[in-house]
């Protein structure tokens, strides 16, 4: 190679050199988001949290400028799906996750390699589910005494279900029945669509979770009671509490990403998050479903979420609950 083409080649190797030199810095720049984000839902399709959250992806997608992809993950009771966050190696803002009260309490109730409180980043609290105990629109039983009078005399005949075997909603059922003095047929789902079919069908007796309001309003089941703390404007179904038994769930349901996220694109998320918490659609959502709106900061969601494992680990210990 002669002396003059030798150093057009040099040239030229170096100003591609400096141009990907350039390049590197403007891809990192490059502004959050700049491709769709996953949301995980740790359920199956047709629950209540289907229209709820696909709902609130739209409209938070529209702040985002990017599509929100919703990504059903169902498994251990909607423990499995968030689970898988904790133990990503990387947080970039395009995996997030629905994170609710199971999820908190899976380690005081199981053998789990991630902490709740320390693999997750919290970015929103949203909304909190209501807990009501439903049976068959044609069942005999027409209300809540009743039903416990019958359990009374049949211990362990009557089912009732839940979702997943170590959820809040199957705690306080084992609690209601002990309260009562007898006890049910525990039966486990992986999903509400699945459990209401089998309570319509007649193949389960009773279901003890949040949902139901669609189903009621529909004239499919009947609702008994409720695990609120005052009754429901929409129904006229007593509180378990002033039924005499000092039971209230509180199960609020919010987003996580994993740990070390950026804050920058944590909090580019929780704004984005914030406004589609607000749209008519997903609030028309959430009355569909009987879910109270209470959005908070990642914050005082990662601060709740440290109380409430402090709150379930001292009643799981009064109760004598033995980790799986």
């Amino acid at each position: 190679m002669n002396p003059f083409a030798r150093r057009a080649a040099l040239a030229a190797v170096t100003a591609i050199a400096a141009g990907v030199m350039l390049a590197g810095p403007a891809i990192a720049q490059q502004p959050f988001p700049s491709k769709p984000i996953q949301l995980v839902l740790p359920f199956p399709p047709g629950g209540s949290f289907d229209p709820i959250f696909r709902t609130l992806s739209e409209a938070a997608a529209k702040e985002l400028g990017q599509p929100i992809v919703i990504m059903h993950k169902p498994g251990a009771g909607g423990v499995m799906g968030t689970a898988t966050l904790a133990t990503m190696n990387e947080a970039d803002g395009y995996t997030i996750s629905v994170m609710h009260n199971s999820v908190i309490r899976a380690p005081l109730v199981q053998k789990v390699n991630w902490d709740p409180l320390k693999d997750f980043t919290y970015l929103i609290g949203l909304a909190g589910l209501t807990t009501g105990i439903v049976v068959a629109a044609d069942a005999s039983w027409k209300t809540l005494p009743e039903l416990l009078a019958d359990a009374k005399k049949r211990p362990g005949a009557v089912s009732w279900g839940n979702v997943g075997a170590i959820s809040i909603n199957r705690i306080y059922g084992e609690r209601l029945a002990k309260a009562a003095g007898t006890s049910f047929n525990m039966v486990p789902f992986k999903g509400g669509s699945e459990a209401f079919q089998a309570v319509i069908g007649r193949h389960l007796d009773v279901y003890g979770d949040p949902g139901f309001g669609s189903q009621v309003q529909g004239g499919k089941v009947r609702l008994l009671a409720t695990f609120t703390s005052e009754r429901l404007k929409r129904y006229n179904a007593p509180t378990v509490k002033e039924l005499g038994y000092d039971l209230v769930i509180e199960s609020p349901v919010g987003l996580v990403a994993p740990k070390n996220l950026d804050p920058k694109i944590a909090s580019r998320l929780t704004a984005a998050f914030r406004k589609a918490a607000s749209d008519p659609a997903y609030l028309n959502q959430l009355e569909l479903f009987d879910m109270q709106p209470h959005v908070i900061g990642g914050e005082e969601y990662l601060a709740y979420a440290k109380a409430q494992f402090a709150r379930e680990q001292k009643m799981l210990a009064d109760i004598g609950f033995k980790p799986e």
